[in-house]
């Protein structure tokens, strides 16, 4: 019997950029996972956790990861190194009121922007960080991307990449917690689902 592939679920949790999202899709993406006894990774965008602090508690009671999503979730690289490590520890700050945990050293960049950029790495790492990226994206941001393609596209990419593959979603659009149910029941056999520090510890 093949040992079951490692698959991390990642969700953004941040203010919405489209002004179509729907109220209540994180509660609803948390009761699925709850629901499935699955533990997920939310990097939480400082505000956000300042603007609904009972759903980013909740994250932390359930039992899930907690990353560090910036404070202002403006693109990092545009921030001057003082500017950046200021909005970081504003985010930690923020996240560690309505969490109860320190997001440390788990961070990701905003839209991704500088993740490749040595200048914010060692900014972050300064303040006890590391970026961590995503293999698989499905753009569930998208109006017009349905449930459907999304779970498909997020089910194919992640059988594709394999063991130890990350997948990006995000906790504000609709598509997204209606595809959740889906993408968990087509990778039911052969799949674990983890959280990012868990892949560290996969041989």
């Amino acid at each position: 019997m093949s040992e079951p592939a490692h698959v991390a679920l990642t969700f953004d949790a941040e203010h919405p950029d489209r002004s179509w999202c729907p109220p209540g899709a994180a509660e609803r993406i948390l009761d699925v996972l709850a629901g499935a006894g699955i533990r997920a990774t939310f990097f939480v965008q400082g505000r956000w956790a300042e603007a609904y602090p009972a759903t980013a508690r909740r994250i932390a009671d359930e039992g899930h990861l907690v990353g560090n999503h910036s404070h202002h979730h403006a693109r990092s690289p545009l921030f001057s190194d003082r500017g950046l490590r200021e909005d970081v520890d504003a985010a930690r700050d923020a996240i560690v009121r309505a969490t109860g945990r320190d997001p440390r050293p788990w961070f990701r960049c905003p839209f991704g922007d500088g993740a490749d950029d040595p200048r914010v790495l060692a900014v972050i790492a300064a303040a006890g960080y590391r970026h961590v990226g995503w293999h698989v994206e499905v753009e569930d941001w998208e109006p017009a991307r349905t449930p459907e393609a999304i779970a498909a596209d997020a089910v194919s990419g992640i059988r594709q990449h394999g063991d130890g593959a990350v997948l990006l979603l995000h906790t504000w659009p609709g598509g997204t917690a209606e595809a959740l149910p889906l993408v968990l029941r087509d990778l039911h056999e052969g799949t674990r689902f983890v959280t990012v520090d868990a892949l560290e510890e996969v041989p």
